[in-house]
């Protein structure tokens, strides 16, 4: 399968999944009062609550082909989420092989860089089970700051979708409203990557304490 036809597969399979949430009330709520670039890489800098994150992330940013770092053990089990993983660009890694880990980080980012992609971090490294924003760890966004030095940096706070797995995602709850909220954007090249590094995890947090 060519990479456009994978991607119009991946994008049909997630705007599926949210159309099959939406049939348990549960609401999708994306917000950007940014203008967004028309090309280039982007790094999309997020907290996380479920891996309900990733289809809609995927879907409203698919003009932007985004890309995940994420931990080896999704990329097995989870309809969809697992196969896009493996197979779209993404990169899983072990967090206990640190070396082995940033190694990768680092190829990845070179292939976002080269192909003008979306790489999608979740700085906090794990999931928060009930919405509190969690310390960001620096070592994966600050490799991704070097190996893409031409992207704007997309700084989002998700709300709410903590709520979907909170039963070990079953049952799911009903009429959950779940909220992507665009908090900042900025060129990577107009700021002191550490001093960046800091405002995003303080306006993600912030922004993830909304609701």
């Amino acid at each position: 399968m060519g990479y456009t036809a994978h991607k119009q597969s991946v994008d049909l399979l997630n705007f599926i999944l949210l159309r099959c949430l939406n049939l348990l009330g549960t609401r999708f709520e994306f917000s950007n009062p940014f203008e967004m670039p028309q090309k280039g890489p982007l790094i999309i800098v997020s907290n996380h609550q479920s891996t309900y994150d990733i289809p809609p992330i995927i879907w409203y940013f698919r003009k932007h082909h985004p890309k995940f770092i994420s931990k080896s053990t999704l990329g097995r089990g989870i309809p969809s989420v697992s196969y896009n993983l493996r197979h779209g660009g993404s990169v899983l890694i072990d967090r206990s092989k640190s070396q082995s880990a940033l190694l990768k980080i680092k190829s990845f980012g070179d292939q976002v860089q080269k192909n003008q992609w979306a790489a999608v971090i979740f700085p906090e490294g794990t999931r928060s089970k009930d919405g509190q924003p969690n310390k960001f760890y620096s070592n994966g966004l600050m490799t991704l700051f070097e190996q893409i030095p031409d992207a704007t940096v997309v700084a989002m706070s998700i709300n709410n979708s903590w709520r979907l797995a909170q039963y070990r995602y079953f049952p799911i709850p009903l009429g959950t409203k779940v909220s992507f909220k665009v908090q900042s954007i900025s060129k990577l090249r107009d700021n002191d990557p550490k001093v960046l590094f800091q405002e995003l995890e303080q306006v993600i947090a912030q922004g993830a304490q909304a609701d």
